[in-house]
């Protein structure tokens, strides 16, 4: 079984797509400083998804890109004595640079403070909320985390007054803002993620959401004083002393990517809203856990204001770590992917991201681990077996790869075995975004078809058969046949983890097929070159 390369689905395509769609999302990072490899393990996470998806022939759209108007990216700008519109411009450019560097298939891209699509969709968001009746406004006065962009109440915070996720204490502000009525949508938000509706995966992070809700909603901020940012975001209509809070401007941009409130300037925005964002379609957020309560609580509490329909699904991701430490700028932890990719290669980060990062816990990232997870794996595993089998080809049957028998000599066995169960395997645990239990399932065939080779032992078949022995040939063209078909199956089920790797070894395995064409009966493969050369 040999499955073609996926294509991107064009974004902003007029057409709709046939069948359920699937749009998956990761969450906007702020542009205040470098990307670190926590941004590039959410990209890849959902980079794989979204392959993956598109592998098995569903309309799939990947949106990215930078959450633009947080108060942090304008200290930052101010610490470099820049104007603020400039310096987030420049620092977006170094986010999209992620693209190539990671090998992302994004579809869409959108820079909250640039693009024409997402003011118009803000303002309409906010207007349908005040139209129920959700906003008031009042003075306030609390703990605010300019690291988390939000407010904590002192029972949030650790015993020395820190936030969970940054060092610096909180800063008590005074201000005057709008706020939404979150405590009306307590019971309703509930009921979405207790009957999942709305699932947050994995369960452990769907318990601590209904704790928090169980817990009391308390009403929230979704304004602040212009002043306070120099102007710097986007305006509350109707409002222009007050600018929409952070979080609430960020949110937004899974709906303001597909046209929501462009639709008078733009009538073909409509369609495509209705294409990604309604029905029986699958809206997927991929975050990581520090945001978890803006996306499973404040988020939902928004869109049923408004009254358009919730995600689908909400994977929570936990944190990449370095020595025990969070990876951030601020704590001086930040390891930047782009560098990691020029020393050691776009396939071994995404490799070191399946294979080492767990559903539930945190992963300490080393460049030793990292090195060995490549080599052991793909330079010995899946490498060596590739090369193994299509030196055996060349060598037996002159580069042919035999045909399948209809009936084969052998009963099912570990291969064949590891082989029927692969794509369901994959497709179960990238339900749950559980990277590492995929490519579990991949590697099955790679275990299995090497030992398969030193229980067969095809060069001894191959001398049984110069000595004129029976079946000796007809058992060499299935041991080699199979073998090739599980390497063609070990490449279309690792396109989605390693799309480099597995493009070269389609082009080793199926060099006709990659190259445009195939004639019927002449089915050859190329010459066994390393596709994973060993880093250490």
């Amino acid at each position: 079984m040999t499955v073609p390369p996926a294509q991107p689905t064009p974004a902003g395509s007029t057409a709709p797509p046939a069948g359920p769609t699937f749009y998956v999302t990761t969450a906007i990072p702020y542009v205040n400083g470098d990307p670190h490899l926590g941004h590039a393990l959410e990209l890849v996470q959902t980079d794989v998804l979204a392959r993956h998806a598109r592998l098995r022939g569903r309309p799939t759209r990947f949106l990215t890109g930078t959450d633009d108007h947080a108060l942090k990216n304008v200290s930052a700008a101010r610490a470099a004595d820049r104007e603020v519109g400039g310096f987030v411009a420049e620092r977006v450019e170094d986010f999209r640079a992620l693209r190539p560097a990671l090998s992302l298939s994004t579809d869409d891209f959108l820079s909250t403070s640039s693009d024409p699509r997402h003011r118009p969709g803000v303002e309409a968001l906010w207007r349908r909320c005040a139209e129920a009746g959700d906003f008031y406004r009042r003075s306030y006065e609390g703990l605010y985390c300019a690291g988390c962009e939000q407010f904590y109440t002192p029972d949030e915070l650790d015993a020395s007054g820190r936030c969970p996720e940054h060092v610096p204490l909180p800063e008590r502000v005074v201000e005057e803002n709008w706020f939404f009525r979150l405590s009306r949508y307590r019971d309703r938000i509930r009921e979405e993620i207790a009957t999942g509706r709305v699932r947050i995966n994995p369960a452990a992070k769907r318990n601590e959401v209904l704790a928090f809700i169980d817990a009391g909603l308390e009403d929230f901020s979704v304004s602040r004083p212009a002043a306070r940012s120099d102007g710097w975001g986007v305006p509350v209509p109707g409002d222009p002393s007050q600018v929409v809070y952070v979080w609430w401007d960020a949110l937004t941009n899974y709906v303001t990517a597909l046209g929501y409130g462009s639709d008078q300037a733009d009538p073909g925005a409509a369609d495509d809203y209705r294409t990604w964002w309604s029905g029986g379609n699958e809206r997927v957020h991929v975050i990581g856990k520090g945001i978890t309560r803006f996306h499973a609580v404040y988020w939902l509490a928004l869109l049923l204001s408004a009254g358009e329909p919730l995600p689908t699904t909400i994977h929570v991701h936990d944190y990449v770590t370095a020595g025990g430490a969070k990876l951030a700028k601020s704590a001086g932890t930040a390891v930047h992917p782009v560098g990691l990719v020029d020393a050691y290669g776009t396939d071994a980060l995404r490799w070191w991201f399946a294979r080492e990062v767990p559903l539930l816990g945190d992963a300490e990232f080393t460049t030793e681990r990292l090195v060995a997870r490549h080599d052991d794996e793909l330079a010995h595993g899946v490498g060596n077996l590739v090369n193994r089998t299509l030196t055996l080809v060349h060598r037996f049957r002159d580069g042919v790869v035999p045909a399948l028998p209809r009936t084969r000599a052998s009963a099912p066995d570990e291969l064949g075995s590891a082989v029927g169960q692969v794509a369901p395997a994959v497709d179960a645990a990238l339900a749950d975004a559980d990277l590492r239990t995929a490519t579990g399932a991949v590697w099955r065939i790679v275990d299995a078809a090497n030992r398969y080779v030193n229980a067969e032992k095809p060069w001894e078949l191959a001398a049984r058969e110069r000595a004129g022995g029976t079946d000796a040939g007809g058992r060499l063209d299935e041991v080699l046949a199979r073998l090739v078909e599980a390497c063609r199956v070990v490449a279309a089920e690792l396109s989605p983890f390693v799309p480099d790797g597995a493009a070269r070894l389609r082009e080793q395995l199926l060099p006709a097929a990659a190259a445009g064409g195939q004639r019927a009966g002449d089915d050859r493969v190329g010459s066994p070159d390393p596709v994973f050369p060993r880093l250490g």
